[in-house]
C-alpha cells in the first residue's frame, strides 16, 4: 500500500482517495488506473488529499470492503482525522451509507466523482441538460433508504391529499419533475440534431467520427486536421460537447469530422443513457476513428472499454485505430505485434503535425473509395 499526500491547507476537506483493486477489475496494470483515479480527483479540483490504495478478494454486500479492510480504514480516517472518502469503485446506495456511518466521514463513489466533473465541464444547453438528468437520477436513488430521517413532515388529517408528504417524497417529486423537464428540453434539441442530420443525409455528405478513451488526444487531432481551436487539455473529460466540422484533404472536401466525449472505465450507465442523443451521432457515421493513447500502459484495456460501450450503443461501423502520443511511447518499436492485431491503423503525435499525414492520407483515400451519393427523397 502506498501513502502520500500532495496539499496541506485549511481550505479543503482532508480527503482519502481510496484507490480499490477489485475482483472483477480486468486491468492488467493496476498502477496505471490507480493513477486514473487520483487524475479524476484532480480534474474535480479535490485538493488537500492523501492516498490509499488496497487490494481486495470479496465484495461486502453491506460495505463493498471486507471486514479487516474496513477496519484498516477506520483506523486510516480517525488517526489522519479524514473528513471525507472518495473511492475508487461504484457503491449502492446502500454501501455509500453504511461506509458513512461506520467512518463517520462523508463518502463519494466513483460515479458521483465522474458526474460532478461532466456537470462542471458541460457548457452547451445539450451537455448541461444531459448531465442534468443523469446527476436526478443519481440523486434520486440515493433516496431510497433515507425513510426514518426524511419523513418528518406530516399533514392535517381530512385535508385534500390525506397525510402531508414526507420529505423524501417531495425531494423524489422534485426531482422526477426536473428530469421530466429537462428530458422534454433535450428532446425539442434533439429534433433540431435530426433536422441537420438529415440535411447533411440527403446531401451525401460523408460523416466521420473521433472517438476513443478520455485524454487520448482526440479533440487535438480533430484541431490539427481542421484547423481549428477547440478545447484541447491535457485533463479527463477536457471536451464533453460534440463538436463537427469541416474536413479538407488536399484541398479537397473529405465531409464532415466530429469529436466526441471521451470514454472511460466503469463510465456510469447514467451517464450513457443520459448522452444518448449525442452519441446517436455515431449511429449515422460512415467511419470511426478510435484515437489510442499508445503512451498508457493499459491501452489495449481501453480499447477494449470503447469497444463494450459501442456494443451497448449497438453501434458497428467501419473504423481506423489511431496510435496517438507516440513521442511519449517508451519502446513503441516492440509494439508492433500487438498493434497490428487492430486492422487498419496509423501512429501519430498530434503536438506534431508531420506525424499526422499518415492520419490525412488514410482518410482521403477513404473518402475516394466510398464516395457517397446524395439520398432522393420524396
Amino acid at each position: 500500500m502506498t501513502q502520500h499526500v500532495n496539499y496541506d491547507t485549511n481550505e479543503y476537506p482532508k480527503t482519502l482517495l481510496l484507490g480499490v483493486y477489485a475482483p472483477y477489475n480486468p486491468t492488467k496494470n493496476v498502477t496505471s488506473y490507480f493513477e486514473e483515479f487520483v487524475n479524476l480527483a484532480k480534474t474535480n479540483n479535490v485538493q488537500n488529499y492523501q492516498t490509499e490504495f488496497i487490494k481486495i478478494r470479496d465484495i461486502d454486500a453491506a460495505y463493498f470492503l471486507t471486514k479487516g479492510k474496513l477496519q484498516e480504514i477506520k483506523d486510516l480516517c480517525v488517526k489522519d482525522k479524514i473528513e471525507q472518502v472518495i473511492i475508487s469503485e461504484t457503491l449502492s446506495a446502500q454501501q455509500e451509507r453504511n461506509l458513512s456511518d461506520f467512518l463517520d466521514c462523508s463518502i463519494f463513489d466513483r460515479t458521483h466523482l465522474i458526474l460532478e466533473i461532466f456537470e462542471k465541464n458541460a457548457h452547451s444547453a445539450e451537455g448541461k441538460m444531459q448531465v442534468g438528468i443523469a446527476m436526478m437520477q443519481f440523486q434520486k436513488s440515493r433516496l431510497a433508504g433515507q425513510g426514518v430521517g426524511m419523513s418528518q413532515q406530516r399533514g392535517v388529517r381530512g385535508m385534500r391529499g390525506g397525510y402531508g408528504e414526507t420529505r423524501k417524497e417531495k425531494d423524489r417529486r422534485h426531482i422526477e419533475n426536473t428530469i421530466l423537464k429537462l428530458t422534454k428540453q433535450l428532446e425539442a434539441l434533439q429534433s433540431t440534431r435530426n433536422t441537420q442530420r438529415k440535411h447533411r443525409l440527403t446531401t451525401g455528405v460523408p460523416q466521420i467520427c473521433i472517438i476513443g478513451y478520455t485524454n487520448a488526444g482526440k479533440s487535438t487531432i480533430l484541431n490539427a486536421l481542421t484547423k481549428s481551436n477547440v478545447l484541447a487539455e491535457d485533463k479527463l473529460f477536457a471536451t464533453l460537447d460534440t463538436t463537427t466540422r469541416e474536413l479538407y484533404i488536399d484541398k479537397k472536401k473529405v465531409g464532415v469530422i466530429s469529436d466526441t466525449v471521451g470514454f472511460i472505465q466503469q463510465l456510469p450507465h447514467k451517464l450513457i443513457e443520459a448522452f444518448k442523443s449525442t452519441l446517436s451521432e455515431l449511429q449515422y457515421a460512415d467511419l470511426l476513428v478510435q484515437v489510442v493513447d499508445i503512451s498508457d500502459q493499459n491501452w489495449e484495456s481501453q480499447i477494449q472499454v470503447v469497444h463494450e460501450i459501442l456494443k451497448e450503443l449497438e453501434v458497428e461501423k467501419d473504423m481506423v485505430y489511431v496510435f496517438n502520443k507516440a513521442d511519449k511511447a517508451i519502446g513503441i518499436e516492440n509494439m508492433t505485434g500487438a498493434m497490428s492485431k487492430y486492422q487498419p491503423y496509423v501512429i501519430t503525435s498530434a503536438l506534431h503535425k508531420e506525424t499526422l499525414k499518415p492520419l490525412a492520407d488514410y482518410l482521403g483515400s477513404w473518402s475516394e473509395r466510398t464516395k457517397k451519393k446524395p439520398l432522393i427523397t420524396t
